[in-house]
């Protein structure tokens, strides 16, 4: 019979959390009840991937995995209305259902999609192949955020494709995994040796989580370990819509709210109102697939769309240009911290905005990069130990004058700036310019 797997995947923040990220207080007692409450519960299978697969197989039924960071209160919300609200029931009675609270075993090879959010769901069939991704950023922005209508809809969704299967299969290509450096966690260099594939439940079950955030950290790592330039995709990964200009509904499959005047998915001919129905010849479930086919997208790319527009479908091309990635915004994600480490010596990077920038007698078109904060420790204290300063605007850095987010130097320097070197930098410091060294690591 037909299956598919669904994984809910809520990253695992170490404390102290990067960004600000909220947890409980007692992390280890979340943990550990969580496996008393869950582990003999009627629906939920506990922490055991492989007995749901085989359940799921002898049964017919889809599987449903979810993967929760306990301590971490990002998306307590709907992860509480997924256990416990009603109107949920019919379709998780269509499912087996598993429940995962790490990443360490994780097979990357089947496991792809955005490690930096705190909720995310896979959907594939029994025989491996991928139905679609769903993701929310509104939830994870917003711990106590408990609408479900978007999940449902990513569900319902993912049944059709499932009933269609295997005459669909063909369309589902492009939602496949591609290979990685590594296939688990736990054999990426910075993570191996440190954990291992299962928790401690003898020890500090906490400590011993590889948390999901860390997959894409540790992935970074070993390329800059080796003085290798880092991938785009592993620099901006699962871009947004909205760096292509395209605003979805979070409550719908991939309907469209709005188009970003002058952006690419404007001139691709998107209106306010139109529904995706597929994109890159994929059918879509959820706008956690319009920022996959963005995922797998070369720096310039062509993707064709299908459209539903006034009960009647139609094609369209959405045209990448060349540097479209660099736009994305990375501020929000947790990811952004570890790659502070490496480029910008622990500071955060702000964009000033114009009105700012006219009082510092800076034009639109010219850098101006705010330094928000500094950080204290680690290699998060480079910048700090280099001289740099909170409220420090950066007007020049290795020769560069034109505007820039935080998130384009992240992509310049990360293939370009290679750990040791140091790039010369200037700011202003009140009415004054400072000539600085930003250590790259």
């Amino acid at each position: 019979m037909k299956l598919f797997v669904i994984a809910l995947l809520i990253s695992l923040l170490p404390a102290p959390c990067p960004l600000g990220a909220e947890t409980v207080k007692d992390r280890e007692g979340a943990v550990r009840k969580d496996k008393e409450t869950m582990e003999n519960d009627a629906r939920w299978i506990f922490n055991d991937f492989a007995l749901g697969m085989e359940k799921a197989k002898q049964s017919g039924k889809p599987l449903l995995v979810v993967l929760r960071c306990i301590p971490c209160k990002a998306c307590m919300g709907i992860d509480a209305a997924i256990l416990g609200e009603k109107s949920m029931d019919p379709l998780l009675d269509q499912f087996v259902c598993v429940r995962l609270i790490n990443a360490n075993a994780l097979d990357l090879t089947q496991f792809q999609f955005d490690y930096d959010l705190s909720f995310s769901t896979m959907f594939f069939n029994g025989d491996g192949t991928v139905y679609g991704r769903y993701g929310s950023w509104t939830h994870h922005k917003d711990p106590y955020n408990s609408t479900l209508t978007g999940y449902q809809r990513a569900l319902e969704a993912a049944l059709a494709i499932h009933r269609g299967y295997p005459a669909n299969k063909a369309a589902l290509a492009g939602k496949q995994g591609v290979e990685l450096p590594f296939r688990t966690p736990t054999e990426i260099p910075t993570l191996a040796g440190k954990y291992q594939r299962e928790l401690d439940w003898n020890g500090q079950v906490v400590a011993s989580c590889v948390h999901c955030h860390m997959i894409g950290d540790a992935i970074r790592s070993s390329y800059r370990d080796k003085g290798r330039p880092v991938p785009i995709e592993w620099i901006h990964p699962m871009p947004v819509p909205e760096t292509v200009g395209l605003l979805l509904a979070p409550d719908q499959t991939a309907h469209v709210d709005d188009v970003m005047e002058g952006s690419a998915a404007a001139q691709s001919g998107l209106k306010k109102g139109d529904d995706l129905v597929s994109m890159a010849g994929q059918p879509l479930i959820s706008p956690t697939d319009v920022s996959w086919v963005l995922h797998r997208s070369p720096g310039q790319a062509s993707i064709p769309l299908v459209i539903r527009r006034g009960g009647s479908e139609s094609n369209l091309t959405l045209t990448l240009p060349s540097g479209w990635r660099l736009k994305t915004n990375s501020a929000g994600r947790v990811g952004s911290w570890s790659m502070r480490g490496m480029v910008t010596g622990g500071m955060v990077l702000v964009d000033l905005a114009d009105d700012e920038r006219a009082k510092l007698g800076l034009k639109p078109s010219e850098l101006a990069l705010l330094v928000k904060s500094v950080g204290q420790f680690g290699k998060h204290a480079a910048a700090k130990k280099a001289g740099f300063e909170k409220n420090d605007v950066i007007v020049e850095i290795d020769g560069m004058k034109n505007r820039m987010t935080e998130g384009e130097i992240f992509a310049r320097f990360l293939q370009e700036q290679m750990p040791g070197k140091m790039v010369a930098t200037t700011v202003l410091r009140g009415d004054k310019r400072v000539d600085l060294k930003l250590p790259m690591q």
